[in-house]
This record gives structure tokens, C-alpha cells and sequence, in this order.
């Protein structure tokens, strides 16, 4: 039998490709050849390929890597950061003013 494996949706293959292509005008403006910034982050020229190309199998730490060698950093830590995440913060919020509901009379008979 053969596994299914799920495909990603066509939003998230949007990001990473256009996180390539940011990846790619970040290494050009800088003047760097792909085997320039392979080798001041650490990795391959493939892997450098393929972080520009957007593809999803290349891991996360590649990605931080390339970022990282040209030094934009920076913006990583607004990504998910719980105190800009307007929804998430709503969501909590509403749940706080959630009533509880006692299901019966309390025993406090000791």
C-alpha cells in the first residue's frame, strides 16, 4: 500500500519561493556568487540553490544559515512572535472572559 504524502498548499509553495527570490536579490546586491555565500554560511552551493529556488524540503537551519551569512537576522524574530500575533491574542482574550458553567449544586458539606 502505498503512503499519501500531502501536498502543500499552493500558499505556503508561494512563500517560500517568493523567500527565495529575496534570498537571491539579498545575495546579488551584495555581489556574492552562490559559491561565495555557500561558503561564508557554511553550505553547499546546492543547498544555496535551493533555498533561492523556495523548495520546501530544504530545512529551516539552511535557510538561517544564508540569512545569516549576509547578515538579516534581524527580522526572524517578529516572525510568529506571540505579542504581534492580533488573533491569537483575541483568541486568548475571549477565552479569559469565558464564563464557567457549574453543572450542580456544590456539596460543601465536610
Amino acid at each position: 500500500m502505498k503512503s499519501v504524502v500531502p501536498q502543500p498548499s499552493p500558499a505556503v509553495v508561494l512563500l517560500a519561493k517568493q523567500l527565495g527570490q529575496r534570498v537571491r536579490a539579498a545575495r546579488v546586491r551584495r555581489k556574492l556568487r552562490q559559491e561565495d555565500l555557500a561558503t561564508k554560511a557554511g553550505l553547499s552551493r546546492t543547498a544555496i540553490e535551493a533555498v533561492e529556488a523556495g523548495k520546501l524540503t530544504t530545512g529551516l537551519g539552511t535557510y538561517l544559515q544564508a540569512l545569516w551569512a549576509m547578515g538579516l537576522t534581524g527580522g526572524i524574530n517578529v516572525v510568529a512572535d506571540p505579542g504581534l500575533d492580533r488573533d491569537g491574542l483575541a483568541l486568548e482574550l475571549d477565552a479569559q472572559t469565558m464564563r464557567v458553567h457549574v453543572g450542580g449544586a456544590v456539596d460543601n458539606d465536610f
